[in-house]
């Protein structure tokens, strides 16, 4: 099996832990970042196969670091999180996905729909054993 590795970005440290404990458990080599900015600078230094981010964040967004990471890396899989859908009249899960996230998620993340997008953002959904 090839290791796919997942950057999580996330403000929540509960949140990352349990994103990295569903996608560590499922075999995918998870880097985890609390900022937009740090996420970039992982993406930057290490690229990861697919970035997870959540959108609401201190020191850099995650519609920032999707425009970045878009921008440097087109071809990059990325997963818009967020548990609060709307800031104002703004559709933030909207907005990402116009910006170029491949998948948008609404928190708490539930596991299998988790896994089952990273698996197919990642092309192991169709895989044979």
């Amino acid at each position: 099996m090839v290791l796919v590795s997942v950057l999580v970005v996330d403000g929540d440290i509960a949140a990352l832990a349990s994103a990295r404990a569903v996608l560590s458990a499922a075999g995918y080599a998870v880097d985890e970042a609390l900022s937009g900015r740090r996420g970039l600078q992982r993406v930057i230094a290490n690229p990861p196969d697919l970035v997870i981010t959540e959108i609401l964040m201190p020191d850099g967004d995650g519609i920032e670091l999707i425009t970045a990471v878009k921008r440097e890396h087109p071809g990059m899989p990325i997963i818009a999180v967020t548990d609060r859908a709307f800031l104002g009249g703004l559709n933030l899960l909207d907005l990402a996905g116009r910006l170029g996230a491949d998948a948008m998620l609404d928190k708490p993340l539930e596991a299998e729909r988790l896994l089952s997008t990273v698996a197919r953002l990642a092309g192991l959904d169709g895989r044979s054993g």
